[in-house]
């Protein structure tokens, strides 16, 4: 199918069911292309969309004045489409999109708790996000909703959410396993709750939600600056790849197009972003059955490839080096001479290192076919990045929805077919030896000129939307800003929103000894998450 002609095929699909839709403006949330709704047939909309084989990416809304735009993001062949529709803030009800993709399930259950959205016919209706922190009627992203309240109807500290109806399994010999939500290690808050026979797990269900902080009405009233300082703080682990998501997201809305040189160094501090993650996760994986010789060596790599960035961009995990526009820092002659040595110092390591690692027999046995995750279940969920590519989902951004630089400097798209966790650690092998070719080849055509661009101030209101490709995989951001410039909505969509739902999945069957190893391959984002 030429590419486009999906979408007049969708558009055909949709009058042929006497679905009311308008095409949007082509420039209104380019790249992607959209379609504006009647809201009674939201749900029929994505239902075609599922029949087309489309990957549902993310959903948002937009309380403004007397209603509620909603927006939906879908993916198909490399490109995007946005649906959007409208209800009123009086009756905000809507079709569900979770019986046609089960990835809509907790966004739509996130909109339902700081929205006040309601969805006639999703399968579950319990609290998600909200916990304990607001009354039923209190919807804290409405404009009526102040960001910092004082009043004496807002509790000191808030109440435990200990009545949470998670899901039970009755019958002889099953347990209920607690893990959480607060965890032995530093890592953040998430509740599990097993069911398990013996120790085989038959069923997993998370709470997560504790480390909401509150960054969609944070952002209200931002500068386009405060904004991408914000954006970096989503996920600390991925600063680079969120600002950038938000900066994409401003420029757009702003049709500012940052230079060819401050795009490079984008690119360059995002893959550095995704070697350190890789490295770590590598290492914390065979640590966790119990081959730590792995994380010494993954650790000590780790360390000295940050204590670089701190050394040539002034912060080890390159936070606020993204900047609306362009990029705080630059590089010297002679610091792409230290990269290019560093890139083949790692090169040489890393590739004896994975090769002893791929040949111990005692490892094998732990990972290989642990924690499977099918591939039509991974397409259900819409992960991406390394949990979809090792179940069978190639996509990319960067080589499927290229943007610059990898539009000129493209890059390969990896995947595997066998799901569990050794693929999942193969995948992150070999896109940290693609990340190392990449950045020579970068360093090499790494163009002269200006690192920063300066913002034009919008006449009008204006929206946009980012999309980048980060370590864990598809980040999206959407941005509106008023006439003054000035952030009235923004909402980052880290991949760990479809990542989460894929490990309930991906440990069913197996023992409850193994999910340590399960969850660290997978590596969700709580702070990402949670917003």
């Amino acid at each position: 199918m030429a590419r486009f002609d999906w979408l007049s095929e969708y558009l055909a699909l949709l009058q042929d069911e006497h679905v009311l839709v308008r095409r949007g403006s082509a420039r209104e949330l380019a790249p992607a292309h959209l379609l504006e709704i009647d809201a009674e047939d939201w749900g029929r909309s994505a239902q075609l969309a599922a029949m087309q084989d489309y990957r549902w990416c993310g959903m948002w809304g937009d309380a403004v004045d007397d209603h509620i735009k909603v927006y939906a993001c879908l993916e198909h062949q490399g490109d995007y489409l946005m649906l959007q529709t409208v209800v009123d803030l009086q009756m905000p009800l809507l079709p569900s999109h979770s019986l046609s993709f089960p990835a809509a399930d907790r966004p739509e259950r996130h909109a339902q708790d700081l929205l006040g959205l309601v969805f006639s016919d999703h399968p579950d209706s319990r609290r998600w996000t909200r916990h304990q922190a607001w009354d039923e009627a209190v919807y804290p992203l409405r404009g009526d909703f102040p960001a910092n309240r004082s009043d004496s109807a807002q509790p000191a500290v808030t109440p435990p959410d200990g009545d949470y109806p998670f899901r039970q399994i009755k019958g002889e010999g099953v347990c209920e396993i607690l893990v959480g939500p607060v965890h032995a290690g530093i890592i953040e808050p998430g509740h599990f709750r097993f069911n398990a026979l013996g120790e085989e797990i038959l069923s997993l269900e998370q709470h997560l939600g504790y480390v909401h902080k509150g960054i969609e009405k944070a952002a209200v009233g931002r500068d386009a600056a405060g904004l991408v300082k914000l954006a970096g703080r989503v996920s600390g682990d991925s600063t680079v790849a969120h600002a950038w998501a938000a900066c994409q997201a401003i420029e757009r809305a702003l049709s500012c197009q940052p230079g060819r040189r401050a795009n490079q160094l984008r690119g360059l501090l995002c893959e550095r972003e995704r070697v350190a993650n890789h490295l770590g996760d590598i290492g914390a994986i065979c640590n966790d059955v119990g081959f730590a010789f792995a994380i010494y060596q993954c650790s000590r790599l780790r360390e000295l490839w940050q204590r670089r960035n701190h050394e040539l961009f002034a912060h080890r995990l390159l936070m606020d080096r993204l900047i609306p526009g362009g990029v705080r820092c630059d590089l010297d002659t002679a610091g792409i001479e230290v990269l290019r040595q560093d890139h083949g110092e790692l090169r040489q390591e890393i590739t004896e290192l994975f090769d002893l690692l791929e040949d111990q027999p005692s490892l094998e046995d732990r990972l290989l076919g642990t924690g499977y995750l099918r591939p039509a279940t991974a397409r259900a969920l819409g992960c991406t990045g390394f949990v979809g590519k090792a179940s069978g989902q190639p996509f990319d951004l960067r080589s499927a929805h290229p943007y610059p630089p990898y539009a000129q400097l493209p890059m390969p798209a990896r995947s595997r077919e066998e799901g569990d966790v050794l693929a999942r650690v193969q995948i992150r092998m070999q896109e940290i030896h693609d990340s190392l070719d990449w950045m020579d080849r970068l360093l090499d055509t790494l163009d002269e000129g200006s690192v920063q661009t300066e913002l034009p101030q919008p006449k009008q209101e204006v929206q946009g939307i980012g999309f980048v490709e980060g370590w864990r995989g598809e980040i999206i951001s959407f941005v509106r800003m008023d006439e003054r410039g000035k952030v009235q909505r923004f909402f980052p969509r880290d991949p760990s929103w479809h990542s989460w739902p894929a490990l309930e999945r991906i440990v069913m069957g197996n023992i409850v000894p193994d999910f340590p190893v399960c969850n660290k391959s997978v590596n969700g984002s709580y702070s990402g998450h949670d917003l």
